[in-house]
């Protein structure tokens, strides 16, 4: 059985050996964003913290993400941009946040976002201090639920600007993660597995 500390320093590890690959001819147009997938660990379970959004923010309303935002002008790397983004989501601190390292860039298909994932755990149990305007709830969700194979996955046909895509989507719960999120939780798990055990029950 992996523990919480050896499972980390895996993934960290892991991380550390690649380069993320970046969105493959980028336009110029497209604007960047940065996003954290918060690990944790609860009740001897190893969790992923997701953010269901409001209907009043500007892109991917009342859908499940991860906290993060838009790149500022201000904001001197995009792990600032992550870390800034956290704190003002659900008001975490960036002095508690350990990164571990990035995941692959994702294009967003309705919003023309590159997303720059970071992977990074938070402490738990935390108190947590949501911004209503953006955040209804936060959800959290086992981080099996994303290995290959499980029930919980599944594939969606979505439909944008006249082409049909296959989305990957995850349910847990009754919640629905799919899009942009479910593809970087799902590149996530793909860059793990190669090394990361497959846990009973964590």
């Amino acid at each position: 059985m992996t523990d919480q500390k050896s499972l980390f320093q895996i993934i960290k590890g892991v991380l550390s050996t690649r380069t993320p690959q970046p969105v493959r001819n980028g336009r110029p147009s497209y604007r960047h964003a940065g996003v954290l997938i918060p690990l944790l660990e609860e009740n001897g379970d190893h969790k992923v913290l997701f953010t269901k959004r409001t209907d009043r923010v500007g892109h991917h309303k009342g859908e499940i993400s991860f906290p993060g935002g838009s790149v500022d002008y201000e904001d001197a790397s995009i792990e600032e941009t992550v870390l800034r983004e956290v704190y003002e989501e659900v008001g975490l601190p960036g002095e508690e946040i350990e990164i571990l390292g990035r995941t692959d860039d994702i294009l967003t298909l309705v919003s023309n976002f590159v997303v720059h994932p970071f992977v990074g755990i938070i402490p738990s149990p935390y108190n947590f201090i949501v911004n209503a305007a953006e955040v209804e709830r936060l959800i959290k969700v086992p981080l099996r639920v994303f290995y290959p194979g499980r029930s919980e996955s599944k594939n969606l046909s979505l439909e944008f600007e006249g082409i049909s895509y296959k989305s990957k989507a995850y349910e847990y719960k009754g919640d629905l993660i799919w899009g942009a999120t479910a593809r970087i939780m799902d590149n996530f798990v793909h860059i793990i597995s190669h090394k990361l055990p497959l846990l009973d029950g964590h």
